[in-house]
């Protein structure tokens, strides 16, 4: 319970602090409706097929969470509040708070980029089911692998582009297998024929989270 309570405690400071100044909600909406309005007019009436679609909205939503997401642990740098969570908090503690937070956004940020892109292309999903559980599953993960480096290079001198560089390489088999399970969905193909995409996703998501809080520990002392 103790440990539950930490945990929770780092999740509201962290969201009272973003509802206060909005940093983070507003670079990742200004993001998502720019690169989708540059994709809209770059498709234009063109027919587009169901992989490219399916492309171009998990290639929004990384880039977005690649440019927004990182600001949690450099806000902490920043205000000199490094020291008292190291004192009054375990790692593991910060680290699911974080995480929690970090997945708050991105689910938030998925649901406006999925909304605004069936609009404006568009596009009929015909397993509705099928997409909602691939984009959960490919949040979690990108939430799990953002975290651990975005906390990774906080104390970094130039470390605004070290986290779109760092993290796209990490991501890449949940850019395929989310690229492949939504298509799929869009199709409207079933669940069966998405079985390795999505077993796919849960490994990435349970591995990136699982590392991460083993190695948490290190990465928060040192």
């Amino acid at each position: 319970m103790n440990w539950l309570r930490g945990a929770w405690a780092v999740f509201r400071k962290d969201l009272r602090i973003e509802l206060r100044n909005r940093y983070a909600a507003n670079t990742l909406l200004m993001f998502v409706l720019a690169a989708l309005l540059v994709v809209l007019f770059a498709v234009g009436q063109q027919p587009v097929s169901e992989r490219v679609q399916s492309a171009l909205l998990w290639i929004v939503v990384l880039f977005s969470a690649s440019i927004g997401l990182g600001r949690s642990f450099v806000a902490e740098e920043e205000g000199g509040t490094v020291l008292l969570l190291q004192l009054n908090t375990r790692a593991s503690m910060v680290f699911a708070g974080k995480l929690l937070f970090n997945l708050v956004l991105v689910v938030g940020l998925t649901l406006v980029a999925v909304v605004v892109f069936l609009v404006l292309l568009d596009v009929t999903v015909r397993t509705p089911g099928l997409l909602a559980a691939t984009l959960a599953l490919g949040a979690l993960g990108l939430s799990g692998a953002t975290t651990l480096l975005a906390a990774l290079i906080a104390r970094a001198a130039r470390r605004g582009p070290l986290l779109p560089v760092l993290l796209l390489p990490v991501l890449v088999p949940l850019l395929v297998s989310g690229v492949g399970a939504t298509r799929k969905a869009i199709l409207g193909t079933g669940w069966a024929s998405s079985q390795d995409e999505l077993l796919t996703l849960i490994g990435f998501a349970g591995a990136t989270i699982s590392a991460a809080f083993l190695l948490f520990d290190y990465v928060w002392q040192d």
